[in-house]
């Protein structure tokens, strides 16, 4: 299947059953992961997302088998613009950088150049249009780098404690989780 091929088919709605079918298609085919990504990046919205939940579903499956691809998917962060993209793309990051991630994910993630990432990761934080969900995964990834980058504690204490003040449930059990950890 190419990349033309791909977007026929995640053009009309479909739920997880589909997710699972398609992302074992790719896997058995040996897609090239560069075309999953350049989905995600489609000017259709929904087209874009549905490849983003593709690729997070193909990840977390087997996430030692795109070790190589980590930084791809990682150089993809600062064009997302769609909310349920980065919602897809955060949760990677946030299982990429978990202390559980496999090794050849962290041996991988050691090599890359991870400022650009924290930035966004930031930067989606920040951001009052970016869902609370995003902001949930961000803070997750961006505590999972913090030993990486000395700054990170002290600007995601700030930022989960302002978010925090006027947040959601789900930022406030998470964010007390965290700074309870930074602490």
């Amino acid at each position: 299947m190419n990349q033309n091929q791909l977007i026929e088919r995640i053009k009309e709605t479909f739920g997880k059953l589909k997710v699972l079918e398609l992302s074992g298609i790719l896997k058995n085919e040996q897609f090239n992961l560069g075309d999953l990504i350049a989905v995600t990046h489609h000017h259709d919205e929904a087209i874009a997302f549905r490849a983003a939940w593709i690729l997070e579903n193909l990840y977390l499956q087997q996430p030692q088998g795109y070790a190589l691809q980590l930084g791809d998917i990682l150089n993809a962060l600062p064009a997302i613009t769609g909310p349920g993209v980065k919602r897809h793309y955060a949760r990677i990051v946030m299982y990429a950088t978990s202390p559980k991630a496999p090794e050849a994910i962290k041996d991988q993630l050691a090599q890359l150049n991870t400022e650009p990432v924290v930035e966004q990761l930031f930067d989606w934080m920040i951001d009052t249009k970016v869902k609370i969900a995003v902001k949930v995964f961000a803070a997750e990834a961006l505590f999972n780098l913090r030993h990486q980058h000395d700054w990170i504690r002290h600007e995601l204490q700030n930022q989960l404690e302002f978010l925090m003040r006027d947040g959601s449930a789900a930022i406030q059990t998470r964010g007390k989780k965290l700074l309870k950890g930074l602490s």
